[in-house]
Parts: structure tokens; C-alpha cells; sequence
């Protein structure tokens, strides 16, 4: 099975070239953010449908998916917040009448909430789904490949390989549809892909969560979470201790899912965000 996905505009940020899609032409507008070692991959059949009645837009991080992976970049949260602010500006999506609805999930639940607290970006509301918030993150194989990634850096393509599989495959809890697994793997692959798979993981930390967590209570617009139950990358008590830091949003729970909504159960996702 071959999958199809494309995003066919491009924009200069600081490090290289960020890829971006747009899809349909509604009066309400909605980013879809991903997370790591995602791409945008992950929305191909939650963008469309909100397209039906919204304009949608898509992306890669910079380091990710078609995006530019290059030595040197900056791919901290820090810097990836920055940049997404700086997408919702030359999107034109950052005045009163323009705001969008944001949704987020893995790393992209620390960029989107990082741009809002401390780069100054503006939300119509938000939904977050299992992602890294706040609290102590750093765990598991992230936190190994983190520590030693010089070790990572040094395996065999054939390990190399085989250990980005598993730890996609960790993520969903129904499994991968044909083709799926190796459309995320691709832009891991070769010396190029390995070394920007480690270079990105090495980058991410708690030192740039911790700044915004004392905020989280003041978040002001529409927030909703939604959690799958059998999420073994950030389990459900990351969820609860997201909900008690904005004890106004609602929380959500989806039975017989795991880390990837969007591929363990899309429809159900989708009826949140549609809601």
C-alpha cells in the first residue's frame, strides 16, 4: 500500500525550509500539530474530513517528516514554539478575527502550549491529546536514546532500523495499517535520516516545559483533553496531571486506544474535534 500525502507550500525559517499544506475553505480555521518522530503523516485522514467545514492547515517541524533536516538546527521546544508562532504570523492567523483552533498531540502539545504562554500566540480554543505538558516527561527509551545518543548514533542501520520500528509500533495500541508503519520510518532511514532521528531527541528536555507550568492554570480560552486509555508512551496519569493544571478544561477518555489517536481511533478523534 502506498500512501499519499503531500504538502506542497515551503517557508524559510531559521535553521531551513518548513513544508505546510492548506485544505479547505471554511470560515473557522484549525493547525493540526505533530509530535515525535512524527509528521504530518499522522493527519491524513483527520485534515480532510475537517475540510470538509473548516480550513485546515498541516506541517513538519522543522527536522521532520519533508521538512529540512540539516546538522545545527535547532530543534529544541523553545525553538520549535518560536517557529510555530511565527507560522500562525505568516499564515496571518494571529489577529482577533483570525484565530485559530489549535490541536496537538506528543511533543506538539509542549510547542503549541509553550507558543501560547510565552511567545504570545493566540488560540480560539485548544485540544490536546496525550502529549507531553509539563511534569517529569523525560522517561523510558526517550530518556536513553537522550543520555547516550552518541551510542544511538553509532548503531548498525539494520538496529537502527529495527529500533525506531519497535518504538512506533509502541505508540499504537491497534497496530499499523499496511504501509503505515514504513511511511513513518522513511525519513529515518539512511546516515542522513539516523543521525536527524537522535539529533531531534537529543534536543528535547523538561528545562523548556518547566518555564510555562506555573501558567497553565491561567489559560483562558476553551481547552479540551482527550487521553487514550492504553497510551504506553505518556500513560494516563499524564493526562491527569494536565487536567489538574487547567482544571477548566474537559477531559476526555478513548477506550481501547493508544499514544496515536489518529491511528487507533480516528473516528472517535475526530468526533471530539468536529464537537
Amino acid at each position: 500500500m502506498v500512501l499519499t500525502w503531500e504538502l506542497p507550500e515551503s517557508v524559510e525559517v531559521d535553521g531551513g525550509t518548513v513544508r505546510w499544506a492548506r485544505l479547505g475553505d471554511g470560515d473557522r480555521t484549525v493547525v493540526l500539530v505533530h509530535g515525535t518522530p512524527y509528521s504530518s503523516l499522522l493527519w491524513r485522514e483527520i485534515a480532510p474530513a475537517l475540510a470538509e467545514r473548516h480550513t485546515v492547515y498541516v506541517f513538519d517541524h522543522l527536522g521532520y517528516g519533508v521538512s529540512e533536516q540539516a546538522e545545527g538546527q535547532d530543534l529544541t521546544l523553545a525553538a520549535q514554539a518560536r517557529r510555530f508562532a511565527g507560522l500562525l504570523r505568516y499564515w496571518g492567523l494571529d489577529t482577533s478575527a483570525s484565530v485559530p483552533t489549535v490541536v496537538a498531540n506528543d511533543i506538539g502539545g509542549a510547542v503549541v502550549l509553550r507558543a501560547l504562554l510565552l511567545e504570545r500566540a493566540r488560540y480560539r480554543d485548544l485540544t490536546l491529546f496525550d502529549c507531553v505538558s509539563g511534569g517529569h516527561w523525560e522517561r523510558g527509551l526517550f530518556a536513553l536514546m537522550r543520555t547516550h545518543h552518541e551510542v544511538f548514533e553509532q548503531l548498525p542501520d539494520y538496529a537502527h532500523e529495527a529500533l525506531v520500528a519497535a518504538h512506533l509500533r509502541n505508540a499504537t495500541h491497534a497496530g499499523f495499517r499496511p504501509g503505515v508503519l514504513r511511511a513513518f520510518l522513511q525519513p529515518w532511514l539512511g546516515p542522513a535520516g539516523q543521525a536527524a532521528y537522535y539529533r531531534q531527541y537529543r534536543q528535547l528536555a523538561q528545562a523548556d516545559t518547566e518555564p510555562y507550568e506555573a501558567l497553565l492554570s491561567d489559560i483562558d480560552i476553551p481547552v479540551q483533553l482527550v487521553w487514550g486509555r492504553e497510551d504506553r508512551i505518556l500513560p494516563p496519569e499524564y493526562g491527569r496531571w494536565l487536567h489538574e493544571h487547567i482544571p477548566h478544561a474537559r477531559m476526555h477518555w478513548i477506550e481501547d486506544a493508544g499514544h496515536l489517536l489518529q491511528e487507533d481511533a480516528p473516528a472517535r478523534l475526530l468526533a471530539h474535534l468536529l464537537g
